[in-house]
């Protein structure tokens, strides 16, 4: 709590009537010894009272805005969603793809090897360079545009905008 009681209570009468229990005994108690802070919430719940006795009606420009903003979102976590998708079954399909075709690599290149005579570790890393070369190129296609799966927004920086 506080130093000084008169604020914490003014804390907690403005959190509600949520308190936990320890805290809402503090607060009666302190309410029945202190004039002050009784007569501060029963001001405070006149004010709550007479705001909540207003009507509240928005005009329809800003109903209209709210709309078009929320079906914007919702549009864009749609297609954020789809992405996400394909991503996942296009991941599916490389590891699936990779499982079926690095054995049978593996070997072309153990066989390549041999016949042309080409000890072990030479034809091993041309068979690693190989299996990552489509990555690296990948990567470097991405980071030339300057985003990943942004939705070919791009990354802004500071005075571009």
């Amino acid at each position: 709590m506080t130093s000084n009681p008169h604020d914490e209570a003014r804390k907690l009468m403005s959190l509600g009537d949520g308190l936990p229990e320890p805290q809402q005994v503090w607060l009666r108690t302190h309410l029945q010894e202190c004039a002050a802070c009784r007569d501060y919430q029963e001001a405070a719940g006149q004010v709550v009272r007479a705001l909540r006795s207003e009507p509240l009606a928005a005009d329809a420009g800003l109903v209209r805005a709210t709309q078009m903003r929320v079906h914007f979102h919702a549009a864009r976590l749609r297609e954020q969603r789809e992405r996400t998708w394909l991503v996942a079954v296009a991941c599916v399909g490389v590891g699936l793809s990779a499982s079926l075709t690095v054995p049978l690599l593996w070997r072309l290149f153990a066989w390549m090897g041999a016949w042309a005579g080409v000890s072990s570790p030479v034809w091993q890393a041309g068979f690693v360079f190989f299996s990552i070369a489509p990555v690296l190129a990948a990567s470097v296609v991405l980071l030339a545009r300057g985003t990943h799966l942004a939705g070919g927004r791009g990354i802004r920086h500071r005075g571009n905008d």
